[in-house]
């Protein structure tokens, strides 16, 4: 099934909304992955070593250039109908990270993040829109490893 405007246009308003309040999306969107997998504390920079998950620059980069992954990978989907890695160290990164399939977290965590940035617009169609981008980008990267 070909990803429609419909769903684009979801995950680009969502993404829209959760811009609106990067930092406490970021810090949610954090908290959450570490409550999940604890031990992936550790393949964060701007997490190592700090106490928790604490509002900072690079914590807000990271998490706008994640979600800013995915919505891209809407974006393809719909006009291509696959997702090609804009960045191709991104699978070496992640290699090098030392990234599992158990780190996989960031899924839940940003489906959840969404759902909480949108607030009473969540539906089952926007989350489906989410999850198929992600899923997407998800396997173009780890076929770059």
């Amino acid at each position: 099934m070909a990803f429609t405007d419909k769903q684009e246009s979801l995950v680009n308003s969502s993404y829209e909304s959760f811009k609106q309040n990067l930092s406490g999306n970021s810090i949610f969107f954090y908290t959450f992955i570490l409550e999940k997998a604890p031990a992936a504390k550790e393949l964060f920079s701007f997490l190592k070593g700090s106490a928790g998950v604490q509002d900072s620059p690079q914590l807000q980069g990271h998490a706008e250039k994640v979600f800013g992954l995915v919505r891209d990978a809407a974006g393809q989907l719909r006009a291509t109908g696959t997702v090609v890695l804009g960045d191709a160290s991104l699978g070496a990164i992640h290699v090098q990270k030392g990234v599992v399939d158990p780190h996989f977290v960031v899924k839940e965590a940003l489906l959840q993040t969404i759902k909480k940035a949108v607030g009473d617009k969540w539906s089952a169609e926007l989350s489906t829109a989410w999850e198929v981008a992600y899923d997407a980008l998800a396997t173009a990267i780890k076929k770059a490893y």
